[in-house]
């Protein structure tokens, strides 16, 4: 069955149509991860786009869901070169394609992703339509750019919230509400102890920030993004995790607004990753900007300010923290090697610090995962 992709400017990509057949229109972006296709269809982070795979071959290992990073696919719609459906790994449950049906997720394969790709970069992100079930590509009318060209991602955050709670950790060393219904045991040597208790702000969090405390023996409480500063304080935590999450950090005033009072105070340790780093850097009275094609994958260079050190990290962000609007108490930590965006913040007057990229990695290096460490050293 064909289906095509119909970008704002008015290009066409004619391809298969995989998943659901429909129509569908997203921001349409590109991830360079050769890895972790699972990791990005369940990332809420991706929530409002069409998502470009750049590597040719997706599905390759199947469906396995102790990989997911949430409950569901957040994604908007799915572009591959070619969609294997003969998967072979030993953990494999089911085909990618039956995965992207039952998830009502409306994709195309059989495009010249680099063609697309190469367009995205030299004109930055734009909107796109896929549309499948169809007998014929329908005319690319003012109308239909129009529509294409209105889409705009709204409440985000509130989007990707879960209203299900699930239970502990199977066989895990805590209480905890999991991000994500996927058990992990701890690889401690915490012999079965609660070393800190944090609270994890979950914008759209996914799950192995949560596994990534709870293999080093935090008791970690998961609070929705309504949550106000108070009700947070009043769980007496000894630090507080901001995660990543969708959209624009500057639409989200009421969580950034409460994120200020949790500053104001002054006494606990924050570590914010993605959108939490940049919901804080807004917070704190820094701003954000959008980027031309954002940084997607799990391949891009930051260097750390301190020991000029590069690090490989994993990516998943459209917007950045404007370096020079800092304020004179927090310094750039780390910064992009490819464009020199601010990549992670070090704040001097409170204990917290942020970065962009995912220490948590899945899919992705795992360099800077020692930044968990050094947050659980600040309690």
């Amino acid at each position: 069955m064909k289906a095509w992709l119909i970008l704002a400017d008015g290009t066409i990509f004619e391809g298969t149509s995989i998943g659901k057949t429909g129509r569908t229109t997203g921001e349409t972006v590109f991830t360079t991860g050769m890895t972790g296709y699972l990791e990005t269809l369940t990332d809420p982070s991706y929530f409002g786009q069409i998502v470009t795979q750049t590597f040719p071959l997706i599905g390759n290992y199947g469906v396995i869901p102790q990989d997911f990073e949430s409950r569901k696919c957040h994604v908007r719609g799915y572009v591959v070169r070619e969609l294997c459906n003969e998967p072979s790994n030993f953990r494999c449950g089911g085909i990618l394609n039956d995965f992207l049906k039952t998830q009502g997720i409306i994709g195309i394969c059989g495009i010249d992703t680099r063609a697309l790709t190469k367009k995205l970069r030299e004109s930055g992100v734009m909107n796109g339509m896929i549309i499948s079930g169809e007998e014929k590509c329908p005319d690319v009318t003012d109308a239909l750019l129009k529509e294409i060209k209105d889409y705009k991602i709204v409440q985000a955050v509130e989007s990707v919230q879960s209203n299900t709670v699930i239970p502990p950790l199977d066989g895990g060393i805590c209480t905890s509400q999991p991000v994500a219904d996927c058990p992990v045991k701890p690889d401690n040597d915490t012999n079965g102890n609660v070393t800190h208790h944090i609270v994890l702000w979950d914008f759209g969090a996914k799950a192995n920030i949560q596994r990534e405390l709870e293999k080093r023996g935090c008791k970690v409480t998961v609070v929705s993004c309504g949550t106000s500063a108070d009700q947070i304080l009043a769980l007496k935590p000894d630090g507080l995790m901001l995660s990543n999450g969708p959209g624009d950090p500057a639409d989200n005033t009421q969580i950034i607004e409460e994120i200020r009072k949790i500053c104001d105070f002054g006494k606990l340790p924050v570590f914010g990753i993605c959108l939490g780093h940049q919901m804080l850097a807004l917070a704190r009275g820094a701003k954000t900007s959008k980027l031309k094609y954002g940084h997607r994958g799990g391949n891009h260079p930051v260097k750390d300010t301190a020991t000029n050190r590069v690090y490989i990290t994993s990516q998943n962000h459209g917007y950045a923290v404007e370096a020079d609007t800092l304020p004179s108490f927090a310094t750039m930590s780390f910064f992009n090697v490819n464009d020199n965006t601010c990549e992670g913040v070090r704040y001097n007057d409170i204990p917290a610090f942020s970065v962009q990229f995912h220490p948590e990695a899945c899919g992705g290096p795992h360099d800077t995962n020692f930044l968990f460490d050094e947050f659980l050293s600040m309690l």
